[in-house]
């Protein structure tokens, strides 16, 4: 009788619970499922292009705040920026990777000076499974599908895709790695792809001198990419035609002395479709999240290398 009891008890205050709202889905939501049109079951709101810039070799605090780059800043404070934001090694080439593999690939005694191929899931296979687009877009480019070596003041290791077996083993993949001037025809025709990767020259992207070299002002250097960004990256944030976008503005290491987490702390800025206005984030990013996001935006449900458990950054959008 005793055991009966209790379990009446236990019923009653189960059924209470219930009915009082015990497990409250109203605050948090269910959790979002995959289906056809969001298979990654995603709650950031789905873009019809994404635009990743990559900048070269500086610190969050020389850039943000910075009196050299005010066109940057200007959408840092306007739009989102990521406060706690690092890349993930030193050299460059292995956060490049990791933006568009997943992976570092190399290591830092070969470095820059990394051959290839890179034959890991990817970027382009995963946009390709997708049936989404996709271009490289490479100031000073020498050639539309242009795979060899450096041709300065274009360096082959700011070019991830052109160590990706997907790209090279396919003459229509190595045809979408182009130069930048194409991009205003592009825009013009109506035809960006859903995934775009805009790489400046040596000289436009804070790595080297305006006009090539290391001696001069860092501060050359970093009003120089601002006026390159403000030149061409604000036109397209601006279009008509691209309200539906996402743009991401991000360093691709920091000081070499600086090996926080792998790479150093680095400025991470976005700005488009429905992202936040005047937004700070403070929680803990790494290359390979801006990889999932970029998936996540074109609802592509493959996720290569790291990206498939980096931290995701919904909070970004409203």
């Amino acid at each position: 009788m005793g055991c009966r009891i209790a379990f009446i008890l236990l019923l009653s205050f189960s059924l209470v619970m219930l009915g009082c709202g015990g497990v409250n889905h109203s605050t948090t939501g269910p959790t979002p499922s995959p289906s056809p049109s969001n298979p990654t079951g995603s709650t950031i709101p789905a873009a019809d292009h994404v635009f990743v810039v990559l900048l070269e070799n500086h610190a969050f605090l020389q850039v943000i705040g910075s009196p050299a780059m005010p066109y940057l800043n200007s959408l840092a404070t306007q739009h989102a920026l990521a406060t706690n934001y690092f890349a993930d090694t030193h050299p460059s080439i292995g956060n490049y990777f990791m933006l568009t593999v997943g992976k570092i690939e190399t290591n830092p005694v070969i470095g820059d000076n990394f051959p290839g191929p890179v034959s890991d899931d990817n970027i382009v296979r995963a946009l390709t499974a997708g049936g989404k687009t996709w271009k490289a877009y490479m100031e000073s480019l020498p050639s539309v599908g242009y795979t060899g070596g450096d041709v300065y003041p274009y360096f082959k290791h700011h070019d991830p895709f052109v160590y990706l077996t997907d790209v090279l083993n396919s003459g229509a993949e190595t045809a979408n790695v182009v130069p930048f001037s194409q991009i205003t025809a592009d825009l013009n025709a109506g035809s960006l792809p859903n995934y775009a990767f805009i790489a400046p020259n040596a000289e436009d992207d804070a790595h080297d001198c305006p006009g090539g070299g290391s001696l001069c002002l860092d501060t050359a250097k970093l009003a120089a990419a601002d006026t390159w960004l403000k030149n061409n990256i604000d036109p397209l944030i601006k279009s008509p035609a691209l309200a539906n976008s996402v743009f991401i503005i991000v360093f691709d290491e920091s000081l070499e002395a600086d090996l926080q987490h792998g790479g150093g702390q680095v400025a991470w800025v976005m700005a488009g479709s429905h992202v936040k206005t005047g937004f700070r984030s403070t929680t803990f990013y790494q290359h390979e999240s801006t990889l999932r996001l970029v998936l996540d935006l074109l609802r592509v449900s493959d996720h290569p290398g790291n990206s498939a458990t980096a931290a995701t950054m919904e909070e970004f959008f409203q």
